[in-house]
C-alpha cells in the first residue's frame, strides 16, 4: 500500500500527456474567455474587487422579490434537472440559436451564470404566497404590478435601481448543499433573506456571497404564572416559550417595502445582534443577525482567471476573496 501511495503521488504535479499536450500562448498566463461559449463564461464576481472593500450599507425601501412559507430547499432554489421550454433560460439559449433538442440540463451548463441565474427560483413546484396559491415560478413587480417570471423580475428592480429582500419561514435553504442556491441568489440582486431560521451551510453561503441572513425575533422564554411550578429538586420555576415571530404574525404581506439598519462599521457587527426593519407602513420590528462580519483580505491575490495550466498554487490566498462583491464585502464566522 505505501509503495502504491509513493507511486501515484510523485508524479502528481507533472500532469498526463494529454495535459501536457495542451498548448499555451507564450505571452500569456490568463485563460482566454470565448466569449461565444454558452457552457463557461466569465463570471461577474470578481467585477470591481479590491483590497480597500466599499464595507456594509443599510438596504433602503427593498421590495420583496418572493415571499415563502417554511421548508423550502435547495431543491426549489438552485437550479436542477432539464431546462423548461418556456423559461427565461429557454428563451436566452433560444436567441442564441439553440434548439430545444441542445438544450442540455442546468449542471452541464453550470459554468455560465447567464444560464445559472436565469434558473434560479425557476422550479416548476415553487410555492410564493405573493401568487397566492398559483404554484409556478414566478413574482409580482410591484411598481408596475405585472405577474413576471423570478429572474424577469429581479431584472427589472435591479434596471429601477430598487434593492430587493426575501421572506421565507422555517428551515429555509435545507436539503443537500449547492453553491449556485447562494450565487443565484446575489446575482438577482437579492440583498437580504428574513427567515424563521436557516440550514446552517446556505446561510453561510448567503455570507460568502453578501446576502445578510436575518432571523425573525426567536421564542423567549416567559414565566407563565398560571403554569409556573416549583421543581421540587432544584427550585427551579419551569418557564413557558413564547412562540417565535414569522412573517404571518407579524402581518407581513411582501407588499410593504423594507428599509434595514446596518452598523456603517464591520467591526460594529456581533452574532446575534439586533438589526431594525421599518416598513413603508411604518411599522417596525427587529431582527436578530446570525453572523459575524469582518474583512479577511489576503495582501497577495492570486491571478482571478489564469490558464488552467499555469500553477495556481496561491489559490489558497484566494478562496476566501473569490465570492466577495462590491455591496457588502466580507467574510464569515458562523455563530
Amino acid at each position: 500500500m505505501a509503495e502504491m501511495f509513493k507511486t501515484t503521488y510523485e508524479s502528481i504535479t507533472k500532469g498526463n500527456p494529454m495535459w501536457n499536450k495542451l498548448s499555451i500562448p507564450p505571452s500569456k498566463s490568463l485563460y482566454s474567455w470565448d466569449p461565444n461559449s454558452l457552457y463557461i463564461k466569465n463570471p461577474p464576481y470578481f467585477e470591481n474587487i479590491n483590497l480597500n472593500p466599499p464595507g456594509t450599507h443599510s438596504i433602503k425601501n427593498a421590495y420583496c422579490l418572493l415571499n415563502f412559507g417554511d421548508s423550502v430547499m435547495t431543491d426549489h432554489i438552485s437550479p436542477a434537472s432539464s431546462i423548461h421550454k418556456d423559461s427565461p433560460t429557454a428563451k436566452y439559449l433560444e436567441s442564441r440559436g439553440v434548439e430545444r433538442k441542445d438544450f442540455n440540463s442546468y449542471g452541464s451548463r453550470r459554468g455560465n451564470h447567464e444560464v445559472m441565474m436565469r434558473g434560479t427560483f425557476a422550479n416548476i413546484k415553487i410555492v410564493n404566497k405573493l401568487l397566492e396559491g398559483k404554484v409556478e415560478p414566478k413574482t409580482i413587480h410591484f411598481p408596475s404590478g405585472e405577474t413576471l417570471f423570478v429572474f424577469d423580475a429581479a431584472m427589472k428592480y435591479i434596471s429601477e435601481g430598487h434593492d430587493t429582500i426575501i421572506l421565507a419561514g422555517e428551515g429555509y435553504g435545507a436539503g443537500s448543499s449547492r453553491d449556485w442556491d447562494a450565487k443565484g441568489t446575489k446575482l438577482l440582486g437579492v440583498k437580504a433573506v428574513i427567515a424563521k431560521s436557516f440550514e446552517r451551510i446556505h446561510r453561510s453561503n448567503l455570507v460568502s456571497m453578501g446576502v445578510i441572513p436575518l432571523c425573525f425575533e426567536p421564542a423567549k422564554p416567559s414565566q407563565n404564572s398560571s403554569r409556573a411550578q416549583a421543581d421540587a429538586s432544584s427550585a427551579r420555576t419551569r418557564l413557558v416559550a413564547t412562540p417565535s415571530q414569522d412573517a404571518e404574525s407579524l402581518g407581513l404581506t411582501g407588499h410593504e417595502q423594507y428599509t434595514i439598519d446596518l452598523p456603517e462599521r464591520i467591526s460594529e457587527i456581533r452574532p446575534g445582534q439586533d438589526v431594525n426593519v421599518v416598513m413603508s407602513s411604518g411599522k417596525k420590528f427587529v431582527c436578530k443577525l446570525r453572523e459575524t462580519i469582518h474583512y479577511k483580505f489576503h495582501n497577495k491575490l492570486c491571478s482571478k482567471t489564469e490558464h488552467p495550466k499555469t500553477k495556481i498554487h496561491n489559490t489558497a490566498k484566494y478562496n476566501m476573496a473569490i465570492f466577495y462583491h462590491r455591496n457588502l464585502t466580507l467574510h464569515k464566522k458562523v455563530v
